[in-house]
C-alpha cells in the first residue's frame, strides 16, 4: 500500500526543509529530493507559499534560491503543534 500525503503535509515538509537550510537558503533540486516532488508540482507549491509570504525566493545567476520567512516559521510551528495533537487522538492531517 502506498503512503500518500496531502498537501498540508506535503506544505510541511517544504517549509520544514527550508527552515533547516537556514539563512543560506536551499537551491530547487535540493527541494525537489528533500521533498520528493516532481519539478512541475514543486513549482506550483513554491509559487503559492512565495505569494502567501512563507518562503521568499531569491534569484541569482538564473538559480532560485528558497528561504523561509518569519511568517513561514510561525506558520510550521504552528503546523507541528497541532500535528502533534492530532496525531494523539488517531488523527492524521
Amino acid at each position: 500500500m502506498a503512503l500518500y500525503r496531502t498537501s498540508t503535509q506535503i506544505v510541511g515538509d517544504l517549509l520544514t526543509a527550508t527552515e533547516e537550510s537556514g539563512q543560506a537558503g536551499i537551491k530547487t533540486t535540493a527541494l525537489i529530493s528533500k521533498a520528493n516532488l516532481p519539478h512541475s508540482r514543486l513549482s506550483k507549491i513554491l509559487s503559492n507559499l512565495t505569494g502567501v509570504g512563507l518562503i521568499n525566493k531569491i534569484e541569482f545567476n538564473g538559480k532560485h534560491t528558497f528561504v523561509i520567512t518569519p511568517k513561514g516559521r510561525q506558520y510550521l510551528e504552528s503546523y507541528q503543534k497541532f500535528s502533534t495533537i492530532a496525531e494523539s487522538f488517531g488523527l492524521e492531517i
